[in-house]
């Protein structure tokens, strides 16, 4: 507040006028208060980012991760940690927000674990939302996905058809249904956004269902072959963490609600390519069930609405992992 203060001691009584004017503008929609947000699945690869945002931005982050994919050593120190499991997590405290991204979040895990599964990422939701329901909160931002759109003969819209092709996807799109029903039925505000591949530091290259990227840069440094499941033509549409974090502070900070948004960068590439990018022998092997052959998606919504544009190209992406 102090280098808010130092501005008026400048300028003409316009321009004084003008900051006056926006500053409290800002204080009316909070800009410069600290929020309580809530953050499930903060401990994971995309959580631990957002949760190092919102402090950075001087919030006051809870954290409800159960340990299962996330690691504690991602866990911002200046966060409030509760060790739980969304599936039978309830709260009535006070917060302000909450960014729902906790969820088993593996197209093929969900193949071979679909109750499981369906329990965290489904009953989990519900409970989030009648949490945050029950206490009025401001707004839900809910992580979905782009499998939601199975194949995509031409870059996804919103407005597209969804064809969830594993139990994974339709746990999402049951998700965002929910999302829309406590906006529509009781008030609440919440967005969802589809998040596309997402790729950046964290991302653990030692899980079975970690992203191709970190797959291929441990691979290489191992000096061995990329393993690449099918043919290698099949496309992804990759978009770096930092981006996707800049669009989930957008979606809270937005006055838009009950809402579905891609996040992708509507630029796709060949596994093959990605290969050659990172470089190093390849290896098939047989696809494996429920992988989609092509994801694409248009981000002009976010555009419109958000006002947010990816930055980071895969390449510049990519050199960023490897420094890590």
């Amino acid at each position: 507040m102090e280098n808010i203060l130092e501005i008026f001691q400048i300028g003409n009584d316009f321009v004084k006028n003008v900051i006056v004017d926006t500053i409290l503008l800002n204080l009316t929609q909070g800009k410069y208060f600290m929020s309580k947000i809530l953050c499930t699945g903060g401990a994971g690869f995309i959580g631990s980012h957002l949760v190092d945002k919102l402090i950075e931005l001087g919030h006051e982050v809870i954290v409800v991760d159960n340990l299962s994919t996330g690691k504690a050593e991602n866990i911002n120190p200046k966060a409030d940690f509760i060790n739980w499991d969304i599936s039978e997590y309830y709260t009535n405290g006070s917060l302000d927000y909450i960014f729902h991204l906790a969820a088993l979040p593996s197209v093929p895990y969900s193949i071979e674990h679909p109750t499981k599964t369906h329990r965290v990422n489904v009953n989990g939701t519900y409970n989030i939302l009648k949490s945050a329901s029950d206490m009025k909160v401001k707004k839900v931002i809910f992580a979905s996905t782009a499998a939601l759109y199975g194949e995509c003969e031409k870059p996804a819209r919103e407005s597209d058809k969804i064809f969830p092709k594993s139990p994974y996807a339709l746990h999402k799109a049951i998700g965002e249904a929910y999302m829309g029903l406590f906006s529509e039925v009781y008030g609440l505000p919440t967005i969802s956004l589809r998040f596309f591949n997402v790729y950046g530091k964290r991302c653990d290259p030692n899980s079975d269902y970690s992203l191709v990227i970190s797959k291929f840069l441990k691979l290489r440094s191992e000096k061995k072959p990329l393993s690449i499941y099918g043919n290698g033509r099949q496309t992804r549409d990759f978009v770096y963490i930092d981006d996707v974090v800049d669009a989930c502070i957008l979606a809270m900070e937005s006055e838009i609600k009950n809402e579905v948004i891609n996040i992708c960068t509507g630029k796709e590439i060949s596994i093959n390519d990605l290969a050659d990018i990172i470089g190093g022998e390849k290896v098939y092997l047989p696809s494996r069930k429920g992988d989609v052959f092509r994801t694409i998606g248009n981000n002009m919504k976010a555009k419109a609405l958000l006002q947010w544009t990816p930055k980071v190209q895969i390449w510049e992406g990519i050199r960023l992992m490897e420094e890590m």
